[in-house]
């Protein structure tokens, strides 16, 4: 703008000096002609009096004249001139200032040379005798004034040019200063221009516009990098060029990338040709799907890319480890639920059969009606548990309440102490009493079967240690242990760790996995410590 403002005031300038320069050389030009047209005129009435009294002789004793004087006979013929010979000359008859003065008495014209760049102005009168008397002077044309003052005339505009140079240089800061004081955040409170009010009122209210806007877009991204950094999915925006636009915590982990990955292009952070391949394929389909195997987890790449042209592309990553684990597990929960309820059905159906069949002796018809009651009986545990697992796995809502885990570990404790007794196996529960939060039947088998496994897998004579601390439970026994190896394995359904000893011992194979189940329900962890032949210690933490 200054700039602007400086090229304006240069050219105003010189503008105006150009002006007023021919301007005053127009009024110059035409003062000077009035008063040698004057001059000439009054040179003319004197020689015309001269002529008049005595004739040739006046003409040819005028000396000191610097106009040129000539004199011609009414039929044209030139008699006298003080600048050339009159026998040289031609007939002046046809000249306007000539006619002009034969038919009214006075005449005058003014005729231009292109070549000489002169103006030549002519006055003539009459004289007694018919005879004109022409009295001429030629000066200089505008044209030819100002060549020859071209020198000065540039030497003037040259100091003109310079002294505009400076003054508008000064003056263009001085204008701009007011402008540049302006405070762009509070515009109306600016001491400037009083004409720049209404612009500065226009100012303000779009500023205010500008900042809500402004406000709301940041806003807007904060609320979006908020939603996008809590995503357990892994998000990535990329321009046309690849470029990474916004790239959230989760993305980052998967791509194994640092927050420092913005503005970079996407080949930087990830170079699998499968990848790439896909996007490739996203921008001319508008879509690509591939599964990836990374980590040990499997996830799924889905890749869409805006429908403008100029669009980018986004990419989710879904970690898809648990759907595909909970369909392994489906399957074999599946098999293993029709093995494990058909053994006790073929055991009712085998001795139904024979009892049908009266192949049983009479003595031993009790002992079959016994397997068929106690497998009926194992059958409908299992169904239970099985029915019990479905509903943690739909996770269905159940009331939370305060229980006080000492009393349900002591009630629990007393209603397997027949159990334990059989095997002469002690139960001892120690701690103190405190209230959890959570859903009492839930505990009550967690405990229970804890307790229960203990037994089972305890050896004849052996202990059972129960702890209740504030937030947690811990299940200690002097059993069989489990091995490293199994121990990843006791909380899947049907798993049993000692399968020889399993055998021997009742139940569905299903209760551990109902204790996971049951304590993430609630939002608890659970750990595990054993060894073979040294027991087992299980803590169940509610915190």
């Amino acid at each position: 703008m200054t700039k602007r403002i400086f090229r304006s005031i240069i050219a105003v300038a010189l503008a105006v000096l150009i002006a007023c320069f021919g301007l005053f050389l127009g009024v110059l030009y035409e003062y000077f002609g009035e008063i040698q047209a004057k001059q000439l005129k009054n040179e003319l009435s004197f020689v015309s009096a001269g002529t008049e009294a005595m004739g040739m002789d006046y003409l040819e004793g005028l000396n000191n004249t610097d106009n040129r004087i000539t004199w011609i006979d009414k039929n044209g013929k030139v008699l006298f001139d003080n600048r050339n010979d009159p026998a040289k000359m031609e007939n002046h008859a046809d000249r306007e200032e000539i006619k002009e003065a034969l038919s009214t008495g006075k005449g005058e014209s003014s005729r231009y040379s292109s070549t000489m760049m002169e103006k030549t102005t002519y006055f003539a009168n009459r004289l007694n005798d018919g005879s004109v008397l022409r009295v001429s002077i030629s000066h200089m044309t505008i044209l030819s004034l100002v060549l020859a003052m071209l020198q000065p005339i540039a030497i003037v505009i040259l100091v003109a040019i310079i002294l505009s140079w400076y003054l508008a240089s000064k003056f263009s800061k001085e204008i701009l200063k007011p402008l540049e004081a302006i405070n762009y955040d509070e515009p109306i409170e600016s001491e400037t221009y009083d004409e720049l009010a209404p612009v500065l009122t226009h100012m303000e209210s779009q500023h205010r516009e500008i900042k809500n806007k402004q406000k709301e877009l940041e806003e807007k991204e904060s609320e979006f990098s908020s939603i996008i950094r809590k995503m357990n999915e892994g998000l990535v925006l990329l321009s046309n060029k690849r470029d990474i636009l916004s790239i959230n915590p989760a993305a980052e982990s998967f791509f194994e990338t640092d927050g420092r990955s913005k503005g970079k292009n996407f080949i930087e952070i990830e170079r699998t040709v499968e990848i790439t391949d896909a996007i490739d394929k996203a921008e001319k389909e508008g879509y690509a799907e591939i599964q990836v195997s990374r980590k040990g987890r499997e996830y799924i790449l889905r890749i869409s890319r805006e429908e403008d042209a100029n669009g980018g592309f986004v990419l989710l990553v879904f970690d898809n480890t648990e759907r595909i684990f909970a369909e392994r597990n489906r399957r074999e929960f599946t098999a293993n639920v029709s093995h494990e309820l058909k053994t006790p059905l073929q055991t009712i159906m085998g001795s139904a059969e024979l009892l049908q069949n009266n192949l049983v002796k009479k003595e031993d018809y009790y002992t079959f009606v016994e397997r068929i009651q106690y497998e009926s009986s194992r059958l409908l545990d299992m169904i239970e548990d099985i029915i019990r697992l479905s509903q943690l796995d739909e996770k269905k809502e159940i009331s939370f309440e305060d229980v006080e885990l000492l009393e349900l570990v002591t009630n629990v404790a007393i209603s397997l102490q027949n159990v334990a007794d059989e095997r002469g196996i002690s139960i001892e529960v120690s701690g103190e009493k405190t209230v959890v939060y959570g859903v009492r039947q839930l505990l009550n088998e967690i405990v229970y079967n804890l307790c229960e496994n203990a037994i089972k897998y305890n050896v004849d004579g052996g202990k059972v240690n129960i702890t209740v601390g504030e937030t947690f439970v811990t299940v200690k026994d002097t059993g069989i242990g489990i091995s490293p190896e199994d121990q990843n394995h006791i909380f899947e359904r049907f798993y049993r760790a000692d399968k020889s000893h399993s055998r021997e011992v009742d139940g569905s194979g299903l209760g551990l996995s109902i204790v996971k189940h049951a304590v993430e329900y609630m939002g608890g962890t659970i750990s595990i410590y054993s060894e073979p032949e040294m027991g087992t210690e299980i803590t169940v933490d509610f915190e």
